[in-house]
């Protein structure tokens, strides 16, 4: 009788350490999905994050553009005979932006979902994913530009040499409103004030 009582001790015991292992198990393995659910959470907020940064660098204002514009024109205008020293200043409505190439993907999903009344629902899911399209140069990767919007031209101011000459300022207002596409009340010409020195 002994024997059978402390065996049947043992098989308690037995089941005891089996339940405790596997309550331990179980909790090693919550844990464990825990953290990799969070480190795959902080990957694609870090990625969300590195996507908006590039996104908000390339929609930052190409400024070299609009200083080449007023330079060239600067050059045109100081090539027309009887004009002198010229400083051009072009009022624009915004900057340019670069717009990045993308890779937009849609998916769709339908599913029926029964009421409590009855009534069949069709239940329509649609998903738009954008990503930045990238090429490798030298080692980096650097987003493909689809193209630049160039800013609204809304006036130019021209301060010029010779401009007190009538046919002067004519030729010089004709000359900026074939580059700009400005209608000529949006172009103001000035007389240059000759510095002394």
């Amino acid at each position: 009788m002994l024997k059978e009582f402390f065996k049947k001790s043992e098989d308690g015991n037995d089941k005891k350490r089996q339940i405790e292992n596997i309550v331990v198990f179980i909790v090693i393995l919550i844990i464990t999905v825990l953290i990799i659910n969070n480190m795959w959470s902080k990957d694609e907020s870090e990625e969300d994050e590195e996507l908006q940064d590039q996104t908000k660098v390339l929609a930052q204002k190409d400024v070299s553009s609009q200083d080449d514009l007023e330079k060239k024109l600067e050059d045109i205008l100081e090539s027309i005979n009887g004009v002198g020293k010229v400083k051009v200043l072009i009022k624009y409505s915004e900057s340019s932006t670069v717009v990045a190439m993308y890779n937009e993907t849609t998916s769709e999903s339908v599913s029926n979902e029964n009421g409590e009344n009855g009534i069949n629902k069709e239940v329509t899911e649609k998903e738009n994913k954008k990503e930045i399209v990238y090429t490798d140069e030298d080692g980096q990767n650097k987003p493909i530009t689809e193209k630049v919007v160039m800013p609204i031209i809304e006036g130019a101011i021209i301060t010029a040499q010779g401009a007190e000459n009538a046919n002067i300022k004519s030729s010089i207002v004709s000359a900026v409103e074939a580059v700009t596409g400005l209608a000529v009340h949006k172009i103001q010409v000035f007389e240059m004030r000759f510095k002394i020195i």
